[in-house]
């Protein structure tokens, strides 16, 4: 059963916007069971009551993750998404997910994951009529304890889906992991080395359950690190930053950026100041 002990309360990457001005937001995670941490990285919550206040417009540059998706209105298994992710928050509502592992899902896809790359399925489709069973049970949760009792419904249905163990979904786990955990990792040719294994081998197993290719994971973490370098105020100057990051030039740096986040990193850094600061 899970419980208030099992709340994750360090910080998450890859929020854009970490704070709004007007309205209320709530977001929660929670850690899996053991027999499942394996597979799920967390549960999470996210509710939002914008009443009286304009639709504020949250954004997130997503991990290399699958996510089980249930919402007061919609439902769905969305794949990796490889660009930058909006939603405009109005009125009430709340989202809960499942966030998988890199590699995680494939043991219950049942084929390669770059399949759904982009893509949302239904839970329907994905799973039958268990799976519109889940989204009623999800959407019954109320109060300030709903976050826990969904994450509950949702264990138990991955628990009484819990499929084989799958070397390949370990080792993909691990792979990006080590990028995730280490800054130097910049290239795929570590990578590999570091894996054992050649480059193709290397690209069929992130393919397969990953659902992008290991260069878009590498390059995708060391963006997430720009952001939370620019978000803490520690970042160094712009060409250093950029160096660090595996990138030949500050130019090249900034064009990525700015087309992930949508903004060059100096415009970034001067959203998130206090207007005091500014």
């Amino acid at each position: 059963m899970i419980g208030k002990t099992r709340q994750i309360d360090s910080e998450p990457r890859g929020i854009l916007v970490p704070r709004f001005e007007t309205g209320t937001f709530r977001h929660e995670r929670l850690a899996p069971c053991a027999q499942l941490a394996g597979l799920v990285e967390h549960y999470w919550f996210v509710g939002w009551d914008m009443q009286d206040h304009p639709p504020q417009q949250q954004e997130t540059l997503p991990h290399p993750n699958v996510h089980l998706v249930i919402e007061h209105d919609s439902d769905g298994v969305y794949g990796v998404h490889t660009a930058r992710y909006t939603k405009l928050l109005a009125g009430q509502g709340f989202a809960f997910g499942i966030k998988f592992k890199p590699g995680g899902f494939r043991p219950f896809l049942g084929r390669a994951v770059a399949e759904i790359a982009d893509q949302r399925v239904a839970l329907a489709q994905a799973f039958g009529a268990d799976g519109d069973e889940l989204a009623r049970q999800v959407r019954a949760c109320h109060g300030a304890t709903a976050p826990v009792a969904m994450a509950a419904a949702a264990e138990g249905f991955l628990l009484a889906r819990q499929p084989h163990a799958d070397a390949d979904a370990g080792r993909a786990v691990a792979l990006v992991a080590a990028i995730a955990g280490d800054p130097a990792m910049l290239t795929v040719d570590a990578l590999a080395e570091q894996a054992g294994i050649n480059k193709r081998t290397l690209q069929r197993l992130f393919q397969q359950y990953v659902g992008v290719g290991p260069k878009w994971v590498i390059k995708r973490y060391r963006m997430h690190g720009a952001v939370a370098q620019l978000q803490a105020g520690a970042a160094p100057d712009l060409a250093q930053l950029a160096l660090s990051l595996g990138y030949y030039d500050q130019a090249h740096f900034i064009k990525e950026f700015t087309a992930l986040v949508g903004k060059p990193p100096g415009e970034y850094l001067r959203q998130l100041l206090p207007p005091a600061t500014q």
